[in-house]
């Protein structure tokens, strides 16, 4: 149970995430705020903004507990991830920028796949589809993390606990939208950093202990079990980064192009120094705790932070952690509210909406898609946790490849891209299924190949017509 300092610190950090919804209300005006905060974020936020909304509970519970108990031959899932999205920075942004504001300032995926390719509703309806069910179950699963942490934090029943924890992260999203989301994601993505660096510094530096009293398999970078597809599946988590439209809204938000370089070098330096906390955090659990085995190794940042802090400092430390869980969530409602108000409600509903009329309805959009995650989220050993394994693969595989093919491609049809993402969905829940030899891969891997090698012979069987390589041509000399 927290101690009454550390609890009064951690309620006073969300009263303030309130705070900045409520500002963040004042600057909301049209849907295109309220979506994607009138394309005007600034370098810094845009770069915590992915960072935060991107690595989630997992940085601070997932990585640091994995360290915890097999040492750094976890570490290649982060350097999958860090390459992943640094080619990410390098090879979509700015396309992907200059890209939808010039198909007619598109504010969603979908919205964009139809523009690019000229699409009567197929193809948008598809995208759409398929972002919206993997984000309902992703939001979930999110919410039962928090729940968890609020139940194990402050001695909450599990209901209690997760009503508590929904309510604060829709309550800003509701009301503040892109600007809410983006703003709370940089001080969030600042207190992760934070409490990354201050914990291993305080086991290693301050206290003086070292990784020399723990086994010599625990430093090792690569065990003596470790498998080629165990490390080809670690690294091929950076494929994921191309798929992921709660990043890519981001690089679509940004206020000028000519600030992603600089967004982009701020994004790497935290990434790299947050993932390199999080190893060092792991190895600090081992070392601190002597061998002693935690009931729940992802709770070693927790039980950390109580023991080596001052309650008033743990309960900043122990809100880094929500601030982690609550940055995915809150902007995965908000492109599950993007998505229902431009694909679904203006396309096909009220083409004539009025821009008031959408804002209202992307609110909404995001209380209901929170209580129908919530009501998933009761139990929690509900078997739709599962599907967070393959969440991530899910987006990247449907995705990723239609993406890239989309930005780089002339001949890329729309029947091509409609092939891309049905086979890169297919691939992913099929593989997932599967068991032993090649089928222990990570899904992700088949599941991006299949769909660019679908797009790309779908493309040559079905060609892109000349209206709409035009268009590309167009883009290209606007680059």
């Amino acid at each position: 149970m927290i101690s009454t300092p550390a609890l009064i610190t951690f309620f006073g950090y969300l009263i303030l995430l309130l705070v900045i919804g409520t500002l963040a209300y004042r600057a909301t005006t049209t849907s295109s705020d309220y979506i994607l905060g009138g394309r005007k974020m600034g370098p810094a936020v845009t770069a915590l903004s992915v960072g935060a909304s991107d690595m989630s509970g997992w940085l601070l519970l997932g990585l640091p507990g994995a360290v915890y108990l097999s040492g750094l031959g976890e570490m290649w899932i982060g350097v999958g991830l860090l390459v992943g999205a640094w080619i990410n920075w390098l090879v979509v942004a700015k396309r992907l920028r200059i890209y939808t504001h010039f198909t007619d300032d598109a504010l969603t995926m979908p919205d964009f796949l139809e523009k690019r390719f000229h699409d009567t509703g197929a193809l948008r309806l598809v995208a759409a589809s398929i972002t919206l069910l993997f984000f309902v179950f992703y939001t979930s699963s999110g919410m039962v993390g928090g729940a968890i942490l609020f139940e194990k934090v402050f001695g909450l029943d599990y209901l209690t606990a997760l009503m508590i924890g929904s309510a604060i992260i829709v309550s800003y999203t509701f009301v503040g939208g892109f600007f809410a989301v983006s703003w709370t994601d940089f001080l969030q993505g600042l207190l992760m950093l934070f409490a990354l660096l201050l914990v291993p510094t305080m086991v290693f530096g301050i206290q003086g202990a070292s990784v020399d009293t723990l086994p010599e398999s625990m430093t090792q970078l690569v065990s003596d079990n470790t498998t080629t597809i165990g490390m080809l599946s670690l690294l091929a988590w950076g494929l994921g980064y191309f798929g992921q439209p709660h990043i890519l809204s981001r690089f679509m938000a940004i206020g000028d192009v000519k600030d992603l370089p600089l967004s982009r070098r701020i994004a790497m330096s935290w990434m790299l120094l947050s993932l390199l906390g999080a190893l060092a955090t792991g190895l600090a659990g081992a070392v601190h705790f002597h061998g002693d085995t935690l009931a729940n190794s992802e709770t070693v940042f927790i039980e950390l932070s109580r023991v080596l802090f001052n309650p008033w400092l743990a309960g900043i430390l122990i809100a880094a952690i929500l601030s982690a869980i609550m940055s995915t969530i809150d902007s995965q409602l908000l492109v599950c509210s993007s998505v229902v108000t431009e694909d679904f409600y203006k396309k096909w509903l009220r083409p004539d909406a009025s821009e008031r009329e959408k804002v209202m309805v992307g609110r909404l959009t995001v209380l209901a898609v929170a209580i129908i995650a919530t009501l998933i989220a009761l139990d929690p050993e509900s078997t739709v946790l599962e599907l967070v394994s393959y969440a991530w693969a899910g987006f990247g595989a449907s995705f990723g490849p239609v993406i890239l093919l989309a930005l780089y491609w002339k001949h890329y049809s729309r029947f091509g891209a409609i092939a891309t993402i049905l086979v890169g969905a297919a691939t992913v829940v099929t593989w997932k299924q599967m068991q032993g030899g090649i089928f222990d891969l990570y899904e992700i891997l088949p599941g991006f190949l299949l769909a660019t090698l679908a797009g790309i012979a779908v493309s040559k069987l079905l060609p892109a017509d000349n209206k709409t390589q035009a268009l590309h041509h167009a883009f290209e000399q606007k680059l």
